[in-house]
């Protein structure tokens, strides 16, 4: 990790301990990424009544939403603290936190590794010892794998860092069998796939913000067209793996014709985004953030699908 620092990057200001109490209170709240707990939430839950195959204990369903949340914001707090110099420089990430000096660099250094280490802990105590481990391998990974490593030096970094991401899934899925089977491995792969095409797209609408921090997301080193050929392939990957959930997880006729409609409106929208990447328009013309929403109301949906499905 980089030195620590007492003092915000390029922040003048009061002392963070001199700001109003609701303030600083909500500067730790926004070190957690508090947007996470939606992903969170889309991606555990539905898992957990498919592996109970009907309502899972609700008990449970707190404690790991719980612990996913502290295990997540925990993560997202570490990110923050690596990352203080590129969101200073960046239009959009320029207000977090450490950045506007409400709370400094060392409280959430430390804050981030408290968070860590009590969802680590809870999750042990109150849920399984594996989902625990599931979730701090993905803070190891989304800390040293994708941020330490990966985010600064190669543009396939949110591909191989998504990996982190995905596992929500597996945790939701171990919360209720204590072990590991393909439906959990399907939906994981799933989540893989989704996450380069729904990320890429609001690349490309701050990729500007991205190379002036010096980061080499993929709209940066390369033509809209370019990225719009992949953000396809990745997608055809996405809807045929989550097809691949009906043999596997033995589900109702429901959810492969559910997952089919909702896959095809997904490529016709990424074949129109390709479209108007090869003709060459650019700015609000080549409305690439129509994917970025549909992704994650295509996530939201795919997820409600495999809840209902058991009870079909």
């Amino acid at each position: 990790m980089t030195a620590v620092e007492t003092r915000p990057v390029g922040v003048a200001g009061p002392e963070p301990r001199q700001r109003p109490l609701r303030a600083r209170l909500g500067g730790f709240f926004a070190l957690t990424k508090p947007r996470i707990f939606e992903l969170l939430i889309i991606s555990t839950i539905p898992v957990m009544f498919l592996a109970q195959h009907g309502i899972p204990n609700l008990w449970l369903v707190l404690w790991v939403v719980i612990g996913g949340y502290l295990s997540a914001g925990g993560a997202a707090s570490l990110n923050m603290y690596l990352d203080r110099d590129i969101d200073a420089q960046m239009a959009r990430t320029s207000g977090r936190p450490i950045v506007t000096g409400v709370v400094s660099a060392r409280e959430a250094l430390w804050f981030g590794i408290a968070l860590v280490a009590v969802s680590t802990v809870w999750l042990t105590l109150l849920v399984n010892p594996l989902s625990a481990g599931l979730a701090l391998a993905a803070q190891l990974f989304y800390v040293f794998v994708y941020t330490i490593w990966l985010k600064r030096r190669t543009s396939q970094a949110v591909v191989w860092g998504g990996i982190a991401g995905c596992m929500p899934v597996l945790i939701g899925w171990t919360s209720v069998r204590n072990s590991l089977s393909w439906p959990a491995v399907v939906l994981f792969l799933v989540l893989f796939f989704w996450t380069p095409p729904h990320t890429w797209p609001l690349s490309m609408k701050v990729r500007d913000d991205y190379a002036k921090a010096g980061v080499p997301v993929l709209p940066v080193v390369a033509t809209n067209r370019s990225v719009a050929r992949q953000i396809v392939v990745y997608s055809w990957v996405m809807v045929l793996v989550s097809l691949a959930l009906w043999p596997v997880a033995h589900t109702s006729p429901v959810y492969p014709v559910v997952a089919a409609v909702l896959g095809g409106t997904w490529m016709a929208e990424a074949y129109r985004l390709q479209s108007r990447a090869k003709s060459g328009v650019v700015g609000a013309k080549l409305k690439e953030m129509r994917l970025f929403h549909w992704s994650i109301t295509y996530l939201t949906l795919l997820f409600i699908a495999v809840a209902i499905d058991p009870f079909l």
